[in-house]
């Protein structure tokens, strides 16, 4: 049985897309590629695999509209590659279920690794469910096992890397972890990786739980604060 992890490339650009996917299979995985959007989506159905590394801007359907349509049938870790420097862009890929992003040029080391986290922690996933732990921090609240968070009351649907990037946050409220750290605990990223991929994230989740949740420590890094909602006489329970 054939249990090397396998990676679906929906790039346009058929130089990147070789050399991708020539990378990869040197690395063990398998590959197959698709130039567009709807070959992709194709691809991904028949396929069902591991990881999808996805181009956000792809002719004709862009890679926002990709994600969001091969997410609506099981969740797939995806990896974005964007030529863009707009963070409004990638938040959105990331909100419309997109787990990480690097952005053109990129490294080979870097995308290599990038992949292998992505994988380690779909593996962490499955193997934590089950597990009883619930975290209780103001409104929020984290079930480990089921994956779940909930914000008073209300279900907020978060990305794998977004729930391991709360969780970290949410063993230590109130505590500043610097961005290095983060990318270590949540990423598995040692050396050389930037640490604008831990705002980008920082932002998606600000968008889905509230923005006053996650506090900056500026040059340094974010602490999860213990907050509530505020009614007209005062917080709410």
């Amino acid at each position: 049985m054939d249990t090397r992890a396998t990676i679906a490339v929906i790039e346009d650009e058929a130089i990147i897309a070789s050399s991708v996917a020539k990378r990869l299979q040197a690395e063990g995985y398998r590959v197959e590629l698709a130039g567009d959007g709807p070959t992709g989506i194709a691809l991904v159905e028949r396929l069902r695999p591991d990881l999808v590394i996805l181009d956000l801007g792809l002719p004709g359907m862009d890679g926002i509209e990709v994600c969001r349509r091969i997410q609506r049938d099981r969740h797939v870790p995806v990896l974005m590659l964007t030529a863009r420097d707009d963070e409004t862009d990638l938040i959105v890929g990331l909100g419309v279920g997109a787990d990480d992003y690097v952005t053109k040029p990129f490294s080979p080391r870097e995308l290599v690794a990038r992949i292998a986290a992505l994988l380690r922690r779909a593996d962490h996933a499955s193997g934590t469910l089950g597990t009883d732990e619930r975290l209780i921090i103001g409104e929020l609240a984290i079930d480990t096992g089921r994956r779940q968070v909930t914000r008073a009351g209300s279900s907020v649907h978060l990305t794998a890397t977004e729930f391991d990037l709360l969780l970290r946050l949410a063993h230590r409220p109130g505590v500043v972890c610097t961005r290095d750290q983060l990318l270590h605990d949540v990423w598995g990223f040692r050396d050389g990786a930037s640490t604008r991929t831990v705002d980008s994230h920082v932002a998606s989740l600000r968008r889905k739980l509230g923005a006053e949740l996650i506090r900056t420590a500026h040059g340094v890094g974010y602490a999860l604060e213990e907050t509530t909602r505020r009614g007209p006489n005062g917080p709410t329970s």
